[in-house]
């Protein structure tokens, strides 16, 4: 008899070890790096953080020299946003630097589907696979040839990335450097939500014509090695929601649903009851 009235506690001790299973595999390790130790200090190699140039891409190349008119032909004009005429400077002294401290802003060039830049003087330049600096330089030593110790910089214009999902500020980012990383993105984006899931971070990139995708791991510290910690131009990061979330939204969707049918429900007495009284009148 003891035994059988135990059965029901049995039952429901072996309820509450599973409810407690299936609540821990569905949480959230929250710590990034998790796996390196609390109390250790080390190093990791930094890697390559240069994004390649390619098809599409806005790039901002400024000359200056000692000589800023001889330098002048390989810049291309400034121009006044608020106007759609190209406006040339008038100053001999005029520089790239002078001309952006005013209300005019520098020409991009863009960058066409087969890779390629039309550059003033040196015309046509294969630019794409190439890193800025790479261009820096190569650019430096063809208007070596006519200009005395130019100065060249090489920007990538249009670096954007996006980051969506479980993060507090869902955005696309506008980079002004070239020195980019997942965690600069991420803390750009107000870092991920709790709801956010931490091991399973979707990158997205266009890669030798195709849109790849990679995933990555903020909780390892392998993260710091990886070829993608650095961003490139028209990245895509998407932080999934974690099975709490889910769980969450799947509950909320149950309970709207039960709501809008005890509505019609409600509803629909609502009208028949009405048509019955006018009828019990008459």
């Amino acid at each position: 008899m003891q035994h059988i009235m135990n059965r029901p506690y049995l039952l429901l001790a072996l309820f509450c070890v599973i409810s407690l299973a299936s609540c821990s595999s569905q949480k959230t390790v929250l710590p990034y790096f998790a796996d390196i130790p609390p109390v250790a200090d080390g190093t990791m190699e930094a890697g390559d953080y240069l994004s390649p140039i390619k098809p599409d891409d806005e790039l901002l190349i400024t000359v200056n020299a000692l000589d800023p008119s001889a330098a002048a032909a390989f810049n291309l004009p400034a121009f006044n946003p608020g106007s759609d005429t190209n406006v040339l400077t008038q100053s001999a002294h005029a520089t790239p630097l002078t001309v952006m401290a005013t209300s005019m802003q520098l020409q991009t060039f863009i960058v066409n589907s087969e890779g390629y830049i039309n550059y003033p003087v040196l015309g046509s330049i294969h630019v794409a696979g190439m890193t800025v600096e790479q261009l820096q330089k190569m650019l430096t030593e063809k208007i070596s040839a006519t200009v005395e110790d130019p100065i060249v910089n090489v920007r990538i214009a249009n670096f954007e990335v996006v980051v969506g999902g479980e993060v507090r500020q869902p955005k696309k980012i506008r980079v002004n450097r070239s020195r980019y990383s997942v965690l600069d993105a991420l803390g750009d984006a107000g870092d991920l939500t709790e709801y956010g899931e931490r091991s399973n971070i979707l990158l997205v990139r266009e890669e030798n014509g195709q849109r790849a995708y990679h995933r990555l791991n903020l909780n390892s510290s392998d993260l710091l090695t990886s070829p993608y910690f650095y961003l490139q131009q028209n990245d895509y990061i998407y932080v999934e929601p974690n099975a709490v979330r889910q769980a969450n939204s799947k509950y909320n969707q149950h309970n709207s649903f039960k709501l809008s049918v005890i509505s019609t429900i409600v509803s629909a007495s609502s009208v028949l009851a009405s048509l019955i009284i006018a009828l019990v009148i008459k």
